[in-house]
């Protein structure tokens, strides 16, 4: 029996972030690795997903560059050179995860799946045992794959396969209307694979506008076929081809596919962990109650981090937690609240969707006002050729605090950036306003939407007398 003050469950991004903080606690720290090191972000997320879009954006300039008088021949897409730069590059910032896992000394580190055999109890399919006074857990996420795709065996995959392959399928049908959906399916179309796009519900990404929602769909839909809410009426398989029939405008419609893309999610890994033994009350998902302050189950000696703990699914949130829980578990009891960032998603679609702060959905009727920019006339946006989109940003009645936002928009990455920082200072709009914007740039848009709040806040508009007109957006 191995006795530690802190064990740590996972090496991936929030493990890695609770080890650096609770080591500056103790010495006395297991950090536990039951697969590959490297993290899921740069193994199979955000890293290798950039680079397949990336290559997606090349193609889609020479496409677009007739638009502007320039006519180019039509890209040649050549599928195995598009994966084996995906692939490089994805194994060379795997590298640099597991260059920094070789630096934690390795009396710090086990390999082995754990599952609990008590609360402080871990038990390693190696056979070790780990007594620990203080446990975080940061297992991460696995994909959902729904019982209507179980026909179809084989042919079915998910976002983790896609990076593995060496060359381009010709046709993917994939499910999905969240981030993983959106992202691949655009890119795979760009390069050439025949993809269609089947939602649920209506969802776009993280929107709840559904002024935004509906902005996005149309966007996305003129550059793919894309159902956000699909009439889906069977997924079969005949030979090696996935059969998908489903209905569009009363007619009945079936298309064949290489592969099913399941890009519907993702839970927090919990299976195998018998969470049952750790004593924390669970919840009909298996999964306990975690103060996202403290990242701490039910106030006792067990934290949770990253996907697991089911909050924000992202890159950066997953390290928060992972230094919130592992400062904590390393200074428990003396457990402390950490302020949290202001929330920011982004999802790499052209053009980009993004939400910052507080959503639509979340927001009490009444209280707030929104102002809003549709990016068809925005001069910026109009230049490049990428205008299209909306943004609307909520203030607060009472004050005129700036409290959040959601947007389909051109370069809406650096959109989103700057309203977050506006946001978790909090700005007021007459503040924002003040700020500089210069011209004409697509952030001229963002004091667009600005100067349509501060009126609907019923304050003054900053809107200066201007010697020339360019554009609503100017």
């Amino acid at each position: 029996m191995r006795e530690v003050d802190v064990a740590i469950i996972g090496a991936g991004t929030a493990g890695m972030g609770a080890w650096r903080a609770a080591r500056k606690h103790t010495d006395r720290i297991v950090l536990i690795e039951g697969g590959p090191y490297g993290t899921t972000c740069a193994r199979v997320g955000c890293m290798p997903s950039k680079l397949l879009i990336a290559a997606a954006e090349a193609a889609e300039a020479v496409r677009a560059a007739e638009g502007f008088g320039v006519h180019a021949a039509a890209p040649r897409i050549d599928g195995a050179e598009v994966m084996d730069r995906v692939r490089r590059e994805r194994d060379r910032f795997v590298g640099f995860v597991l260059e920094a896992v070789e630096e934690i000394d390795p009396s710090h580190r086990l390999k082995g799946c754990a599952r609990f055999e008590g609360p402080h109890t871990l038990r390693l399919d190696s056979g070790e045992a780990v007594c620990a006074a203080r446990i975080v857990v940061a297992t991460g996420s696995a994909p959902v794959k729904p019982g209507l795709f179980d026909a179809v065996g084989d042919r079915l995959i998910v976002n983790d396969d896609v990076f593995g392959w060496t060359d381009l399928p010709k046709a993917v049908a994939v499910f999905g209307g969240g981030v993983l959906g959106l992202e691949l399916a655009q890119a795979l179309h760009r390069l050439g694979v025949r993809v269609r796009l089947f939602g649920k519900g209506g969802g776009v990404g993280p929107l709840s506008d559904p002024a935004v929602r509906a902005a996005a769909a149309a966007a996305i839909g003129a550059d793919l076929p894309f159902e956000p809410d699909a009439d889906v009426r069977g997924v079969t398989r005949e030979g090696d081809m996935v059969v998908v029939r489903f209905a569009r405008d009363g007619a009945q419609h079936e298309e064949r596919f290489d592969w099913l893309l399941a890009a519907t999610g993702r839970a927090p890994a919990l299976e195998g962990l018998n969470l049952a033994a750790s004593g924390l009350n669970l919840d009909k998902r298996g999964a306990p109650t975690v103060d996202p302050l403290t990242m701490q189950a039910e106030g006792g000696h067990i934290f949770f981090a990253g996907d697991v703990a089911a909050r924000i699914p992202l890159l950066h949130e997953a390290a928060d937690d992972g230094r919130i829980a592992g400062d904590n578990a390393g200074r428990f009891p003396q457990v402390q609240t950490h302020r949290r960032r202001t929330p920011l998603g982004i999802v790499f679609t052209d053009p980009n969707i993004a939400t910052v702060g507080a959503s639509f959905a979340e927001l009490s009727e009444g209280a707030f006002a929104t102002g809003a920019v549709d990016f068809a006339d925005q001069g910026r946006a109009r230049v490049l050729r990428q205008n299209s989109g909306l943004l609307r940003i909520y203030g607060e009645r009472a004050t005129g605090r700036l409290l959040g936002a959601e947007m389909v928009a051109p370069r809406g990455e650096h959109l989103a950036h700057l309203l977050a920082w506006a946001v978790q200072a909090g700005m007021d709009v007459a503040t924002a306003l003040a700020m500089p914007f210069y011209h004409p740039v697509i952030e001229e848009g963002l004091r667009t939407a600005l100067r349509d709040l501060s009126v609907n806040l019923g304050r003054r508009s900053d809107t200066p007398a201007r010697s020339m007109d360019c554009g609503p957006g100017a």
